[in-house]
């Protein structure tokens, strides 16, 4: 651990000297509060940290310590109902300390003092790889939390025990080629690092949503990506709560990214008291909250995508199909906006930084479905969906625009449908998914032979029925003949 000191201070973005050793992404501590920072830039001994806590009271002077491990989550049961602030930590654990965040405060995202009953599915002299399960615990009713070989870790099982132990526990042993390696059920893995998988296959299964008009029409399939942009007010938060609800996922981790305070609390009082269609279990009970309100901290806003992502994929390589939904990358931008001003870089259009475009990508390229590293050959995913947030439902604004060349799937609202009280106010004319010609044969064989062409068929009553209203807004409905009647009664 090296120290340095504090010779610039501006807003959430602190630069610091003399920090030799230090590395792009480390975390550092910020301040005689120790403040948790990252390191974002490094001009020769001058580091640039994007602090996640308010900087208030922090001057030129004073002391920054680095601690040479970047920015990581804590994996492994207990994550299961969590409702974590964007850089894991339990913000039921924060609100102990009053209804504001305090700063300074260093919590732990997994529970030590709480004990698991661990059972083993391998015994000693069993050869392991990354991704094996050595055991179980059953986190929640509804969730078996499968207990995996970390990556890096190959060799022989020499010791494993069933019983009660904490996260940070011995459960295991392994004889590797570098020595002996002791196992617990704790993992701690990088934000900004994808998680090794073994195989990306092909998105050639649909993620039934229970909403129909996206079902019908504009399908996603499982490890698909999706975006939902709209004009303020036409329902993306509505529409991403019911796909948190309904969505034929095993796990759901909802990011709320500089989301308004008040519709973050709807979710987290709402949550957990929605009863799982699938389990009649509470919903909480597969469920991980990412909660970053607007008045937080920035540079939290952009770390949790991350966190979130990260999650997701840790459930991914159990076997699991996660659905993670982002509310809203607009917001997330905007921070990414204000850090990058901070630090003077060149603009790009409207002022967001140049790698905007491969920040959002680099987050959704993280979905997928996946053969799963291991022995056993499971397969999981993460489907990926974005809320996006265009100011006066401008689509060609860069965030949209960026976002549109990256997923796959287009649910775009319309305000005027929301103000008709339809909901989800997905605009059928403007919406569009091209996982359809790859989901055709799926629909063929788990439907109908003529689900496709009765699909085509409805598509094209509405768009007739588009044209026609156009008529009857000049002429009147009279003046229409029987049949075009007909097709805007049924449309």
């Amino acid at each position: 651990m090296n120290t340095g000191k504090i010779i610039r201070v501006a807003g959430p973005l602190v630069e610091a000297e003399k920090v030799s050793g230090a590395k792009m992404f480390d975390v550092v501590r910020v301040g005689d509060e120790k403040l948790i920072g990252e390191i974002i830039e490094l001009r020769g001994d001058v580091a640039s940290i994007q602090v996640y806590e308010d900087t208030s009271m922090i001057g030129p002077g004073a002391p920054v310590v680095t601690t040479g491990f970047p920015l990581s989550v804590e994996l492994g049961p207990g994550l299961m109902g969590s409702i974590y602030d964007g850089i894991q930590r339990p913000l039921d654990v924060l609100a102990l300390q009053g209804n504001r965040l305090q700063r300074g405060i260093e919590v732990p995202g997994l529970q030590r003092d709480k004990k698991w009953r661990f059972s083993p599915r391998l015994g000693v002299g069993a050869k392991v790889e990354t991704g094996d399960i050595l055991g179980v615990v059953q986190e929640t009713v509804v969730v078996e939390h499968r207990v995996l070989v970390p990556p890096g870790v190959k060799g022989q099982l020499v010791k494993i025990e069933e019983g009660e132990f904490n996260v940070e526990e011995t459960i295991a042993v392994v004889e590797t080629d570098e020595g002996i390696r002791e196992l617990s059920m704790l993992q701690r893995w990088p934000v900004r690092r994808p998680r090794p998988y073994g195989e990306k296959l092909p998105p050639d299964r649909m993620m039934t949503t229970g909403q129909r008009i996206i079902d019908t029409f504009f399908p996603i399939a499982r490890g698909g990506t999706a975006a939902i942009p709209g004009p303020f007010g036409s329902g993306k938060t509505v529409v991403q709560h019911q796909l948190a609800k309904w969505a034929d996922a095993d796990i759901i981790v909802y990011v709320g990214c500089g989301e308004r305070g008040n519709e973050m609390t709807d979710v987290l009082t709402e949550f957990p008291e929605l009863k799982d269609q699938r389990t009649g279990e509470d919903l909480m009970k597969r469920t991980v909250l990412v909660a970053n309100t607007s008045d937080m901290p920035v540079a939290a806003r952009e770390a949790s995508i991350y966190t979130g992502i990260t999650i997701a994929e840790y459930f991914r390589d159990m076997g699991y199909n996660v659905a993670i939904m982002a509310d809203s990358t607009s917001r997330w931008a905007e921070a990414l906006r204000e850090i990058s001003g901070r630090l003077e870089e060149m603009p790009g259009e409207e002022g967001y930084p140049a790698y905007l475009g491969s920040r959002i990508a680099e987050f959704y390229e993280r979905a997928g479905r996946t053969l799963c590293l291991g022995q056993e050959g499971r397969e999981g995913s993460v489907t990926a969906i974005g809320a996006v947030s265009p100011p006066g439902g401008d689509l060609s604004e860069p965030v949209s625009q960026n976002t549109l060349r990256v997923v796959k799937v287009f649910w775009g609202l319309d305000s005027s449908l929301a103000y008709r009280r339809h909901f989800p106010a997905i605009n059928w004319l403007l919406s569009y998914s091209l996982y359809n010609e790859r989901l055709d044969e799926y629909f063929r064989r788990e439907i109908g032979e003529e689900w496709v062409e009765l699909r085509g068929r409805a598509m094209r009553i509405l768009q007739k029925e588009a044209e026609l209203e156009e008529i009857v807004r000049l002429v009147g409905v009279d003046t229409l003949s029987f049949r075009d009647q007909l097709t805007m009664e049924v449309a």
